[in-house]
């Protein structure tokens, strides 16, 4: 992989982090196949569009930021971490106006300079705890 891709993924994620939501949508191919987005919504960029707005409009703060980058082949694997202010709906949470910080890890294949396949693991179950949505274990 050229550092292109890497530059790419960054250029993203300073589009998103700007609140670009088309500018970051330009990463992915048109018949990109998204493996990470939630069920019920289309694993395409339609599907990247409806997710990345429900995701923007709860939390207008968002920063994504790369911690590591892995490349190998066509292959790129990014390390993140995510932090925002839960301030809109999200997943059927009402606003809390709690803030949040969470990492994931993010896996890329690249065609002609565009991602054309992604999974991504974050700890969704840390943000919803953070969020208030699911309450705190309390220790003994």
């Amino acid at each position: 992989m050229s550092t292109n891709e890497t530059v790419v993924v960054r250029s993203a994620l300073d589009r998103i982090n700007a609140g670009d939501l088309e500018g970051y949508l330009n990463l992915y191919a048109e018949d990109a196949a998204l493996h990470y987005l939630p069920p019920g919504l289309p694993g395409d960029k339609a599907g990247a569009r409806m997710f990345y707005s429900m995701v923007m409009s709860a939390f207008p703060d968002l920063q994504v930021n790369p911690i590591d980058f892995v490349t190998e082949g066509n292959w790129l694997v990014l390390r993140f971490g995510m932090t925002g202010t839960h301030n809109g709906d999200f997943m059927g949470v009402p606003a809390s106006g709690n803030s949040f910080s969470v990492q994931g890890i993010t896996i890329l294949r690249f065609e002609n300079g565009k991602c054309i396949e992604r999974w991504s693991e974050t700890n969704m179950f840390s943000l919803m705890m953070q969020i208030g949505a699911i309450p705190i274990p309390q220790g003994n």
